[in-house]
C-alpha cells in the first residue's frame, strides 16, 4: 500500500501545537477516560469524535493512537478467554487488518474532507443502535464468514474515519459471549485494529515528533480520568449515565455531520 503524504494543516509536520490545543487534548481524554472508566469503553469513540471538531479526523487518530492501544492492552490479557477469542474472532480481525491497511490512504487523499461527514454519520448510528439496544444474533455456523465480512467493512470504515464500533461491536455482542468474555474481546479487536492504523500512520511519516506531546498529555490525562471514573463507579448508575453518554453522542454526531456538510457545499 502506498500512502501520500498531504502536508495540509499541520499533518505530517512537526510544528508545535498552541497551548489551547494542548489545554483541548487534555480536557478531551479525560472526559473520555472518565467515560471508560464508568462504563467500560468509549474512549476512542469519544476522543475521535469530540477532536474532529478542531482538527482533522487523521490528525485527531495521530494523538488517539498511544493512548488508545495503551487502554486496550491490559484489557486483551484480564480474562481467562483470549484463546477462544482468537479462535472465533480471527475473520473479523484479520479483515478489518487487510482493509484498514488497503484503504489507508482514505483519510489524507483527495476524499479526506469527507471523513468528518462519516465520522458524525458513524456516531449517530452507534448512538442509536445502542440507546434502541438493537441486537441479532449469529449462529455459530456462519460466525466465519460473517465475521470476515464484517471486519472488511469495519476496517474500511475505520481507515477512513479512525471509528471501530461499526459495524464490529454489534457483531461481537451477536455471537453470544458471556459479560467478561465480550470486555476481553473488545479489548483484543481494538488492540489489532488501532496497532494497524499505527501501522499505516507511521508508513505516511504522520506518526513523528509533532505527535508526541499530544500523545502523552492524552495518555496522563485518559489515565486520571478513567482512575476517577472507577472511583465514582459505585455511587452512580452506570446505565444511567450510559445513555445520556450516548445521548450527547448522537447530538454531537449530528453536529459534525452538519457542520462538515455545510464547510464541504460552500
Amino acid at each position: 500500500m502506498n500512502l501520500q503524504i498531504v502536508p495540509a494543516a499541520g499533518i505530517g509536520q512537526c510544528a508545535p501545537m498552541p497551548d489551547s490545543i494542548i489545554i483541548l487534548i487534555a480536557a478531551v481524554f479525560a472526559l473520555a477516560g472518565f467515560i471508560k472508566g464508568v462504563i467500560g469503553l468509549g474512549l476512542p469513540t469519544v476522543s475521535m469524535g469530540l477532536l474532529a471538531v478542531a482538527m482533522t479526523p487523521v490528525q485527531a487518530l495521530t494523538i488517539v493512537i498511544a493512548p488508545a492501544i495503551v487502554t486496550n492492552v491490559w484489557q486483551t490479557f484480564v480474562g481467562p478467554y483470549l484463546r477462544d477469542i482468537l479462535r472465533r474472532l480471527w475473520p473479523l480481525m484479520l479483515g478489518t487488518v487487510v482493509a484498514i491497511w488497503a484503504c489507508g490512504g482514505l483519510m489524507i487523499g483527495p476524499y479526506a474532507h469527507y471523513g468528518p461527514i462519516v465520522l458524525g454519520i458513524l456516531l449517530v448510528i452507534y448512538a442509536l443502535i445502542s440507546l434502541v439496544k438493537f441486537q441479532f444474533t449469529v449462529s455459530p455456523a456462519h460466525e466465519i464468514w460473517v465475521g470476515g465480512i464484517v471486519g472488511v467493512i469495519t476496517g474500511a470504515v475505520a481507515a477512513a474515519t479512525g471509528v471501530q464500533v461499526i459495524p464490529s461491536m454489534p457483531f461481537m455482542q451477536s455471537i453470544g459471549m458471556e459479560k467478561d468474555e465480550l470486555v476481553q474481546a473488545l479489548g483484543v479487536f481494538f488492540t489489532t485494529a488501532t496497532l494497524a492504523q499505527a501501522f499505516n500512520l507511521t508508513s505516511a511519516g504522520l506518526l513523528n515528533a509533532s505527535t508526541a506531546l499530544p500523545g502523552m498529555v492524552g495518555m496522563a490525562s485518559a489515565f486520571a480520568g478513567m482512575f476517577l471514573g472507577q472511583a465514582v463507579r459505585t455511587r452512580m448508575q452506570p446505565e444511567s449515565f450510559r445513555r445520556w453518554f450516548l445521548i450527547a453522542m448522537l447530538l454531537l454526531g449530528l453536529y459534525l455531520t452538519g457542520t462538515a456538510s455545510y464547510a464541504v457545499l460552500k
